[in-house]
């Protein structure tokens, strides 16, 4: 097993990242990069829920079918659900990229305003394959916006404070489903007779851009590397040669694993509970409003769950944590769908894969301290996010295995994915850090 290894120091000059003990010791900067990242995570959320929300509807609508149980309804939004991951992988690599060399506060900005724009775009969508490139497009800036927020609260924010960033971040997403969950309440009747419109809330999130460009300012500590490097930017190749390579491939496999299960029961679970016997006949609107309220529930299980989370990494450290909350979102989904339940019975069972998604806010503020500042976003944006990659295709390939209007297989097999992304985790390096009660 690979020994600890250390966060990478701030460069010469940059300035020690205060350590404040209260939330009054914070500086006016920190307090921007806090909000500007979380509003930007927030937003994340709500632009990347609102197509699981009505996915069935319209993509029948699209295909000019007249049941969501049609199988090619399912086929074709797995297809849109993949692109939309494909663009996540490859924003988080290209953004990230960016974000080390243009600078956190201004890639920021980028990424907000590409998911914002081609979110919009997608109710004008006439046909399955223009979603599938709005989606994608959409994507590359949510990609990109992980690694870019994730890193410019792990270069202003204190360390000792991490598992709780990693927290307070990640409910940001939750947050952000849930205003989408509010949006489709809201909008409801519209909604069910016509689903495409409810993609124009996502043109919200461009306004805040404004305010980012004009208040919040680059971390010291990346403007301190780069006049340092005096203009050398380390190429993506390093991440696969020493002393990185290793920790590299490890955070691939771990996230590539974790986020396909992950993925497929995000995007299945909604339909797998519509097509449920004693759901398939109820009313569109009856339909909609079960799987708000059924998002809704899931979204407040992992905001607990992620501070549950946070509370492990303090007390085992970020890698122990990991593998511990691997084995539950295991056991919680063989769980809700190792039998046949009633959608009563099977809405509480999945407040345990709610939870248990509380995992995925680990990865924040664990995977920037692992990569030197110049390769920050790129290192942390690309072993992320090209998991995605995988998990675009998984969520095809474990779509392979429903039977007609019954996803219940295709959820369980692809939970059983945690266990060995429980596995790989033992193997990662763990970051030193005094407020973590591990080594």
């Amino acid at each position: 097993m690979q020994p600890p290894i250390a966060p990478s120091p701030p460069s010469p000059g940059s300035g020690p990242i205060v350590e404040a003990r209260s939330l009054r010791e914070l500086s006016p900067q920190q307090w921007r990069s806090g909000v500007a990242a979380w509003l930007g995570w927030t937003f994340d959320g709500l632009d990347m829920h609102l197509y699981t929300l009505v996915y069935a509807p319209f993509v029948a609508a699209l295909l000019g079918v007249s049941s969501t149980r049609d199988p090619a309804v399912g086929r074709h939004a797995a297809i849109i659900e993949a692109g939309l991951l494909v663009g996540w992988a490859l924003g988080g690599g290209f953004f990230g990229r960016v974000g080390d060399r243009l600078g956190r506060s201004r890639t920021l900005s980028l990424t907000i305003l590409t998911y914002a724009l081609f979110t919009g775009l997608s109710c004008a969508a006439t046909q399955w394959w223009h979603l599938l490139i709005f989606r994608f497009l959409s994507a590359l800036g949510i990609g990109g916006e992980w690694a870019v927020g994730a890193s410019l609260l792990a270069e202003t924010w204190p360390r000792r404070w991490r598992p709780w960033i990693a927290a307070v971040l990640q409910s940001g997403v939750n947050v952000g489903v849930l205003m989408a969950v509010l949006a489709n309440s809201l909008t409801s009747d519209l909604v069910s007779r016509e689903p495409r419109w409810i993609f124009l809330v996502g043109v919200l999130p461009a306004l805040m851009v404004f305010w980012i460009r004009r208040s919040v300012p680059e971390p010291a500590q990346w403007q301190a590397a780069r006049l340092e490097a005096r203009g050398y930017q380390p190429r993506i190749r390093a991440l696969f040669q020493p002393p990185v390579r290793r920790t590299t491939w490890l955070v691939l496999l771990v996230c590539a694993v974790a986020l396909t299960g992950h993925w497929a029961f995000l995007f299945w679970h909604q339909i797998q509970f519509k097509n449920l016997p004693d759901v398939i006949d109820l009313s569109p609107a009856a339909k909609n409003a079960w799987g708000t309220r059924l998002l809704f529930m899931v979204m407040v299980a992992s905001v607990a769950g992620n501070f549950f989370a946070a509370v492990l990494a303090r007390w085992i450290g970020f890698r122990k944590a990991i593998v511990l909350m691997s084995l539950g979102y295991l056991v919680s989904l063989i769980a809700s769908y190792g039998t046949e339940r009633s959608h009563t019975e099977l809405a509480w069972w999945l407040l345990g894969p709610g939870f248990f998604q509380g995992l995925f806010a680990l990865f924040t503020m664990y995977l920037p301290p692992l990569f030197p500042t110049l390769l920050r976003t790129t290192g942390a944006g690309f072993c992320y996010n090209i998991g995605r990659l995988v998990s675009a295709v998984g969520v095809v390939f474990f779509g392979l295995f429903q039977q007609v209007g019954d996803y219940r297989h295709t959820l369980l097999y692809a939970g059983l994915l945690f266990l060995p992304a429980a596995l790989l985790a033992l193997l990662l390096p763990e970051v030193k850090n005094p407020a973590i009660g591990a080594d």
